[in-house]
């Protein structure tokens, strides 16, 4: 099949695919006339991408489970610890996260939102409350 029912069947952009190819996540069979051409294989290998960039994989994760997948003899353990690993980058993100959205509510709570031109949210962006001076 051509790159576009490819990027119909997998739920990716043609451009991703040409992109994963390009890379090696991927390597499409070409026809005689040169154009790429992607069997059932290829679509699972890409769903299996999708899949894994949807979960927060990078693409170097992504060629690791891909290369786990395609040994026979790899072990479960190694698996699991890049899940693992995976799960405690997120829970540092959303402490991160957290920790922003404290910050930022904290601002808007004492930003009076009103006609006047005072608003601690600007002057904490600009480091004015750090005593810092104005510069302009």
């Amino acid at each position: 099949m051509n790159i576009g029912h490819a990027a119909e069947k997998s739920g990716l952009p043609p451009k991703t695919i040409r992109y994963y190819e390009e890379i090696g996540l991927v390597v499409a069979d070409r026809a005689s006339n040169g154009y790429r051409s992607y069997s059932d294989d290829h679509i699972h290998r890409l769903n299996f991408i999708h899949r894994a960039r949807d979960l927060g994989f990078s693409v170097e994760e992504c060629r690791q489970l891909l290369s786990l997948y395609d040994d026979n003899g790899r072990e479960s353990a190694e698996v699991k610890a890049l899940a693992l690993a995976k799960i405690a980058e997120i829970e540092e993100k959303l402490k991160k996260l957290d920790s922003l959205k404290t910050t930022l509510r904290h601002l808007a709570d004492n930003c009076h939102g009103d006609h006047r031109p005072d608003c601690p949210i600007l002057e904490e962006l600009s480091g004015e409350k750090d005593g810092c001076c104005r510069s302009h």
